[in-house]
């Protein structure tokens, strides 16, 4: 489960979940524990996105369907989570949730209570992240939405601006095909 910041990736991965009897690996969460054990912004990424992996192969060996709910902003990512499915027998669903405009994003994550490796705003990134002080985040954030990592076929993309029930329906009805 992709898509920017704010754009309903963990709401939707959890009616998903209830949906497909799933279970819901938050990358948000697992580097908002380790930022809380004083481990720097960075090195907190990586551990988590390790982290995710392992607990997705132990999860599929166990026969349960997971959702990693992530921004997915690499490549990498989509490489390793082909290849974790297919080592355990599983298919491979990439889901991207877009929401076109910037200031929806940036009403919801400064509606929502931000985890601390969430940012609260387009303009106001994670206390802990390292060098953001010169950064346009809204120019970054607006070519990455522009260019967003896909796989090179079979991704869903879902409008999430509206309606959570509308895109799971969608979503079931694409992984069903």
């Amino acid at each position: 489960m992709s898509g920017a910041p704010g754009s309903g990736k963990s709401t939707i991965a959890l009616r998903l979940a209830r949906s497909i009897d799933g279970v819901v690996i938050n990358h948000d969460l697992l580097k908002s524990f380790f930022l809380d054990t004083n481990t720097t912004f960075d090195q907190a990424a990586k551990l988590a996105y390790n982290l995710d992996w392992v607990l997705a192969e132990d999860l599929l060996k166990q026969g349960r369907s997971v959702i990693i709910d992530s921004v997915c902003n690499y490549a990498t990512l989509l490489e390793k989570g082909a290849a974790v499915a297919e080592q355990n027998g599983c298919k491979y669903r990439f889901v991207e949730c877009r929401v076109e405009d910037v200031e929806v994003l940036d009403r919801r994550l400064k509606g929502r209570v931000a985890m601390r490796s969430q940012r609260t705003g387009i303009d106001v990134p994670p206390s802990d992240a390292e060098g953001t002080g010169s950064v346009d985040h809204r120019a970054v954030l607006k070519r990455k939405m522009e260019n967003p990592v896909h796989p090179a076929s079979g991704a869903i993309v879902v409008d999430s601006s509206g309606s959570t029930e509308e895109c799971v329906e969608e979503i079931l009805r694409q992984i069903i095909l």
